[in-house]
């Protein structure tokens, strides 16, 4: 299949790779060109311009920052895309997932929201968990493209159910990461080696995906990105916008919230969710 891939940063560079891997063709864009042509030498066709990417493809995805870029980058994909299916995998608003939905509806295109988790890892090594709203003819006419990206990939309705399900990952993932942070500052406080602590805990009831990797990255001090504190600070503010439009007061999200606020705050948002962890330095 032809893909036009449309964001080359942290997580779409190993999905492109994974794509190519699977025998796909795909042209690759990103506003910063760098990362675009570092993938021409893993065989994807650099392109210049949005227009340049998406002709003559059958499938255009999306992997972009924030829901004005996803606004941004659609407006451009409705005027020019003679495909049929296009995937925004960007963790985006649910309520634009639905008025994308309906823009490719008069346009002849069908939009599925297909945001994704696992980090920089999952899509290095193709094991992404997808989440996908929309057509349902169009999720099983994608569904090899997300097989090449993917591990886990689970249809959960209609438009905008994908960014949904992807608020309750978020969701969880906010308690999760905090309870890691908070559990190797206090053995820290408490004078225990923070490495046999985790050694201790990580494989019993205490044990998670964050707990494994995030929670050994706090203690090797390592706070490279592999999902940006700012992303993460996105997501959390669209899954509590979304509550507050139901009624639903997601008290602990709003304490995470506040806290990587503080972080953002004190050492930029470019560091990893485990940079949590230096908020009590």
């Amino acid at each position: 299949m032809k893909i036009g891939f449309i964001g080359t940063g942290v997580m779409g560079s190993g999905m492109v790779r994974n794509l190519l891997k699977n025998g796909h063709a795909v042209n690759v864009y990103n506003r910063t060109s760098q990362k675009a042509l570092a993938l021409v030498k893993d065989g994807a066709n650099f392109t210049s311009t949005i227009e340049a990417c998406i002709k003559d493809v059958d499938t255009v995805i999306t992997m972009v920052g924030m829901p004005d870029d996803v606004k941004e980058v659609y407006d451009v994909i409705f005027e020019n895309f003679d495909g049929k299916i296009a995937i925004d995998m960007t963790t985006s608003s649910p309520s634009l997932a639905k008025q994308l939905f309906i823009q490719g509806q008069a346009k002849g295109i069908s939009v599925l929201d297909a945001p994704v988790s696992g980090g920089d890892s999952g899509a290095k090594n193709g094991t992404l968990s997808i989440m996908v709203g929309g057509e349902k003819k169009a999720f099983e006419q994608a569904l090899p493209i997300f097989e090449a990206m993917g591990k886990t990939i689970s249809y959960i309705g209609t438009a905008g159910s994908g960014q949904h399900c992807k608020m309750a990952n978020q969701i969880a993932i906010a308690g999760c990461v905090a309870g890691v942070n908070e559990a190797l500052n206090y053995s820290k406080t408490m004078g225990l080696d923070m490495q046999t602590v985790f050694d201790a805990i990580s494989m019993g009831a205490a044990g998670s995906w964050q707990m494994t990797n995030n929670g050994q990255k706090m203690i090797n001090d390592d706070f490279a990105p592999g999902f940006f504190i700012k992303h993460f600070i996105k997501d959390m503010k669209l899954a509590i916008d979304e509550a507050d439009k139901n009624n639903l007061d997601l008290t602990i999200l709003k304490d995470v919230l506040s806290a990587y606020e503080k972080v953002a705050a004190r050492y930029g948002g470019d560091l990893g969710t485990q940079a949590i962890y230096k908020l009590y330095d």
